[in-house]
């Protein structure tokens, strides 16, 4: 199973992760239209800094996903890639994943349409590597097997 590998001493704290994660979770995929014209979807990375050091963070799809144990309902499951993944149409807001997961980096969805369920890094199913690496200038992400 592949997942993103964080190369912190790569990271120059550019924030092209979360534009790409943004414009990939977008109606039109297109960065104008996603940035200007319509709902914003969140990123699901987030850049965080501490000087000197930046680095992306965004979910771990963990062997034990204590996500997936708090999850009520079974809205947080693994997909069929093996992937942690939160199901939008079952998922009613209640954010115990976003308190039990140990990254902080399971967010509310702040959309109207989705107001308040859960969202998470997906890893991009409709791609082959997920947007945040393909952006990543200085291959500060990798997406390799673990």
């Amino acid at each position: 199973m592949k997942v993103v590998k964080i190369k912190e001493d790569n990271c120059v704290y550019c924030h092209l992760c979360e534009v790409a994660c943004i414009v990939e979770h977008s109606q039109s995929k297109d960065i104008i239209k996603a940035f200007k014209r319509e709902e914003r979807p969140i990123a699901r990375c987030s850049v965080e800094f501490n000087y000197p050091v930046s680095l992306s963070v965004m979910c771990r799809h963990c062997d034990d996903a204590p996500c997936m144990e708090a999850c009520q309902n079974g809205s947080m499951h693994r997909d069929e890639r093996g992937y942690v993944v939160v199901n939008p149409d079952t998922c009613v807001g209640c954010w115990m994943c976003i308190m039990a997961c140990p990254y902080g980096v399971i967010k509310r969805d702040t959309r109207r349409e989705v107001w308040g369920l859960s969202t998470k890094c997906d890893l991009c199913p409709d791609r082959e590597i997920p947007a945040c690496v393909e952006a990543c200038p200085n291959e500060a992400l990798t997406f390799e097997e673990l």
